[in-house]
């Protein structure tokens, strides 16, 4: 363990990994910013409505479609750290196979997603409608959309987090650019928005594989061409990979939706307050992500090496540097978060209900930089059996403890999230310490291969 702690060059790994996914992750709420304050400028109110109603739809869909990247980066880590040059090709065209299948029944399907979704809203009409023209728009980014994340997931795995680095950057500047000129200098109003993202989704795409190509040559790969007719093999593994990342997912979304509905119930100060608070959320996990990924592509490349030192002197190096963030974060919310929620909200009332429950965020940190890192650890080993499991048994946890303590209204729901984010950190640290212990975590990881 002392040795690992004093391999400055395995810090070095890590955050080569880690730092780049981080600056990123900067750029995400960037656009979004960029996207309500041009859209803010127009003359009526239910055009913001209708793209952030349209936008929620796709986000939530694609990023419950976010198993394309998790499952790359675990398979391909594995091959790269095997030396695995036809699996690593093969992963690639698998994953990309997939996810423009998919995106194919989303664009079949959107318009029975779009009337199902308004016919529970109870948002106005002009905003169902401008939510609508948003949606039907958006939706055709989908195969560059969800193939950047087998790109990005690939690139990760095979233990380049520059390139993806690059990828995020420049695609949200493109979005940015196009943003502006399209609404606020041509006047294509909501039209303009989604247009300017599945533009920059397809400059996405195409640079992306111009990086795939960079790296398959530096890797010496062997030509796409002659991994066609090996598309096929291993395809089941990676649906019932895929499937049980999805299912983990899907319940995630079920408890942060239950928080922001719940909270509406309790009061326009309170939603208000939650969504506030929710940024503190954010902010863990633009820092905490950074070296998930960095995990997901060193422990897959460790165990797809089978070895089994390289793999602990990761674990040890990266939760090192997750414990020194998330302290510092913790740190950050005690001292400042007073602050922090000044600068997001500028409503006294907004505020005062904000600070109350303050308390509950500056732990959130230190409990939830667990469930990163070990969702990581089990990405990069392809576990997504255990990762489904456990997901399942904390958001039932999640919905018991808000039942159990709901007369305490929004405190409740914090106690509930970060009963949640416990849980989730505490059944994968059990079921890893377990099967390190028994020396069945590697082989069976290798085995599943």
């Amino acid at each position: 363990m002392l040795a690992a702690l004093k391999d400055i060059s395995l810090h070095r790994q890590v955050f080569a990994l880690a730092l780049p996914m981080v600056l990123s992750n900067i750029t995400v709420p960037l656009l979004g910013l960029v996207d309500a304050a041009v859209i803010g400028h127009l003359e009526h109110a239910w055009y913001l409505g209708g793209v952030a109603v349209g936008g929620t739809m796709i986000s939530v869909t694609f990023w419950l479609l976010g198993f394309l990247r998790m499952a790359t980066t675990g398979l391909c880590a594995q091959a790269y750290g095997a030396s695995n040059k036809s699996s690593q090709a093969t992963v690639l065209l698998q994953g990309i196979a997939l996810a423009w299948g998919l995106a194919a029944l989303l664009i079949l399907s959107h318009g029975l997603i779009a009337d199902a979704v308004f016919s529970v809203s109870d948002a106005s009409d002009a905003v169902k409608t401008y939510a609508d023209q948003y949606y039907s728009i958006r939706i055709w980014g989908a195969p560059a959309a969800l193939a950047n994340f087998v790109i990005m997931g690939w690139l990760l795995g095979s233990q380049n987090a520059r390139l993806p680095m690059w990828l995020l950057i420049i695609t949200n500047s493109i979005n940015i650019l196009l943003d502006i000129l399209f609404v606020l200098g041509l006047g294509w109003q909501v039209a303009g928005a989604a247009a300017a993202s599945v533009i920059a989704e397809y400059s996405g795409m195409v640079l992306g594989l111009y990086f795939v190509a960079c790296q398959w040559k530096t890797l010496n790969l062997p030509p796409w061409r002659s991994q066609l007719n090996k598309v096929g093999q291993g395809i089941v593994r990676l649906l019932r990979l895929n499937r049980d990342i999805f299912l983990r997912s899907l319940c995630l979304q079920l408890a942060f939706s239950f928080m922001t509905f719940q909270g509406a119930s309790l009061g326009d100060n309170v939603v208000a307050a939650n969504a506030v608070l929710m940024s503190f959320l954010m902010l863990v996990s633009y820092g905490m992500d950074g070296f998930a990924y960095a995990m997901e592509a060193m422990v897959g490349k460790a165990i797809g090496a089978r070895n089994r030192e390289a793999l602990s002197r990761t674990l040890i190096s990266t939760t090192l540097w997750s414990v020194v963030i998330a302290l510092l974060m913790t740190l950050a919310f005690t001292l400042f978060g007073d602050a922090i929620i000044a600068l997001i909200s500028d409503i006294p009332a907004v505020q005062r209900e904000a600070s109350r429950y303050l308390p509950w965020l500056a732990a959130v940190p230190l409990v939830a930089m667990w469930c990163f890192l070990l969702d990581g650890i089990f990405i990069g080993a392809t576990r997504g059996k255990e990762m489904r499991n456990s997901m399942f048994i904390a958001t039932c946890s999640f919905f018991l403890i808000w039942q159990l303590f709901s007369q305490f209204g929004n405190h409740a729901l914090w106690a509930a999230m970060l009963g949640f984010l416990a849980m989730r950190g505490l059944l994968l640290a059990a079921i890893f310490a377990y099967q390190w212990q028994k020396n069945i975590f590697l082989e069976e990881a290798c085995s599943n291969k």
